[in-house]
């Protein structure tokens, strides 16, 4: 797997429901991206410092809170592109393909869920990946940061450095 896949499945790993391997899992993308993403590297370590104090039940009721009862920053791409409508459907059926395109397997999320798409989108072909994430992955990321701004939420700096990956030379997956 290549370095870009590597930090991508790791900042994904953030996005999956807290468990006991969580700080590790936090611990092992602030590595990845601490040689080539220092900015991002600089927001997962305030993610740490900012949950550093929680046990890991306070982890979990802080993923809860924030990705799961309040639909402003639910992990569903394609929500914050379509809502409920028809639209979503269809590209619920595109994500789904790209899973099997790329042999990624599904899990309990449905398949717009951040986690598949930023897996998806560092398997996919540059341009095409390019497309992806330029129509699809920033402008719901964006709502996602909406969504969080100006609530003291640690998990922005999550957000805020997949981001910063994405928007990057050394993330862009231009430089695959």
């Amino acid at each position: 797997m290549n370095t870009v896949c590597s930090t991508y499945d790791a900042l994904a790993g953030l996005l999956t429901y807290p468990g006991p391997d969580y700080r590790r899992r936090v611990a092992r993308c602030h590595d990845l991206l601490a040689e080539n993403q220092p900015e991002a590297a600089a927001l997962i370590a305030r993610f740490e410092a900012a949950t550093a104090g929680l046990s890991d039940t306070g982890l979990e009721e802080l993923f809860t809170h924030t990705f799961d009862l309040s639909p402003v920053c639910s992990l569903e791409v394609g929500w914050h592109l379509y809502g409920e409508n028809y639209s979503r459907g269809e590209f619920l059926v595109t994500m789904r393909q790209q899973l099997r395109e790329h042999r990624l397997p599904e899990s309990t999320e449905l398949p717009d869920h951040m986690t598949h798409v930023l897996a998806a989108v560092c398997r996919m072909k540059p341009a095409q990946a390019d497309r992806f994430t330029t129509t699809y992955v920033l402008p719901a990321l964006e709502k996602m940061l909406a969504g969080l701004s100006g609530k003291d939420c640690p998990y922005e700096h999550v957000l805020e450095a997949i981001r910063s990956v994405l928007l990057s030379p050394y993330g862009a997956v231009m430089s695959m």
